[in-house]
């Protein structure tokens, strides 16, 4: 799955740890999420969104290579 995140969180000017606060997670998982090499569970993609106030589909989307 590809993200948003780096691009949505720099566009707002917060830093990894902001966002992390938001969501109530470790900075170290939001870097994991923003380079891929985790995607995070729905109930987390749903606060995600909910954060910066867009739907899933806007920050997500299928990776078309893995399909």
């Amino acid at each position: 799955m590809i993200n948003r995140l780096k691009v949505l969180r720099a566009e707002r000017g917060w830093s990894q740890q902001e966002l992390a606060s938001k969501l109530d997670v470790s900075r170290q998982s939001v870097n994991a999420i923003e380079t891929g090499r985790y995607d995070p569970s729905l109930p987390l993609a749903f606060k995600i969104a909910d954060v910066f106030d867009l739907a899933i589909e806007e920050i997500f989307q299928r990776d078309q290579v893995n399909n």
